[in-house]
């Protein structure tokens, strides 16, 4: 081998070396099969990250973890928290998992605070509470929320013993609440509410732990829940979210080109899954029915009912979990204003 070609070799070399040192590799996490076509998490997540690679050029790669095989909510929080740039990990978390660091995130799911999909869009995409509760989570975990991911649509009561038009037709059943909050809303129409995790979720309601839950339509059928539940309440509790959050070390180290990047891949990816949700809705509801459930759409007095019993139950629980009202302030502000720009 002559001196040139030699020379030619070794610059070759060093700069394929270059390339894949400089490559960032991030594992992110969800719940959930690996089915975009049934799993809506895994359906952003493969938006999110085809898009990011490409606006990348490829020096961020992903790897994608469904199914927790990173652990629990709240394992993978603490990986996420505690791991820096020898371990890169992003995770679609739910209010579960964040609401133990970030108790103020659950003034943002006050039920019966939006009155569309636009109004919880223009709340989550542009308030200045959730610009001042991103700040604060990064302040206090050292994480960054990069979007508030839509997934599946308004929230729905559904039990298998009993028909729901008002909230006294909840007495004396048990459901499962997702979070604190949700067990907040149950006790305030006079039934009882306990925690089980997804994955228990149905042999909970076939076995009879708990009567009802409720999701969208959506988690009703991809749990196969119609064959452990009868009756679904079209109620429009609260919009169905999770949290894209990435560890903050990672995300600093990161160019700028990079951080925007990640940021317009984020957005671009929910609003496609947006589009989605909002445009399969009534055909999954409508699917639940086919599968046998009673589904059943509460007229304006009745959902007037709801809210006024429900809002204030689920708001004396977050005021004995905030220490600064001014989130609980800042957030029905919001919604209000989001409700009135909203079509």
């Amino acid at each position: 081998m002559n001196r040139k070609l030699f020379m030619c070799s070794l610059i070759l070399v060093m700069l394929i070396t270059s390339s894949s040192y400089a490559e960032t590799v991030i594992k992110i996490s969800h719940q959930g099969p690996a089915d975009p076509e049934m799993n809506i998490q895994n359906y952003f997540v493969k938006e999110f990250t085809e898009r990011a690679e490409k606006k990348t050029e490829g020096s961020i790669k992903f790897e994608v973890y469904p199914d927790e095989q990173l652990g629990s909510e709240e394992q993978r929080m603490e990986l996420i928290m505690r791991s820096g740039l020898n371990q890169p990990v992003a995770d679609i978390s739910s209010f579960n998992a964040l609401g133990t660091v970030l108790p103020e995130l659950y003034a943002s799911a006050i039920p019966f605070m939006f009155n569309s999909y636009e109004s919880a869009h223009i709340f989550f995409d542009t308030s200045d509470y959730m610009n001042e509760l991103k700040a604060l989570f990064k302040e206090r975990t050292g994480c960054v929320m990069l979007e508030v991911v839509e997934e599946g649509g308004f929230l729905a009561f559904t039990n298998s013993k009993r028909e729901i038009h008002s909230p006294k037709d909840f007495a004396g059943l048990k459901f499962r609440g997702m979070d604190e909050g949700q067990i907040a809303i149950f006790k305030s129409f006079g039934a009882s509410g306990t925690p089980i995790p997804w994955g228990e979720l149905y042999m909970a309601l076939k076995t009879g732990v708990v009567d009802g839950q409720m999701n969208p339509a959506f988690y009703v059928l991809l749990g196969s829940l119609t064959e452990v539940q009868k009756y679904m309440t079209l109620a429009n509790i609260q919009y169905s979210d999770q949290f894209l959050i990435i560890n903050g070390d990672l995300f600093d180290s990161l160019t700028e080109s990079e951080r925007r990047a990640l940021t317009e891949a984020s957005r671009e990816a929910n609003e496609l899954t947006r589009k989605r949700i909002e445009a399969q809705d009534s055909e999954q509801v409508e699917e639940c029915r086919k599968k046998g459930m009673n589904v059943y759409a509460p007229n304006p007095e009745e959902m007037n009912e709801f809210r006024e019993i429900g809002q204030p139950g689920y708001i004396e629980w977050l005021k004995t979990r905030l220490e600064d009202s001014k989130w609980l302030d800042m957030a029905l502000r919001d919604s209000e204003s989001a409700n009135a720009k909203s079509k």
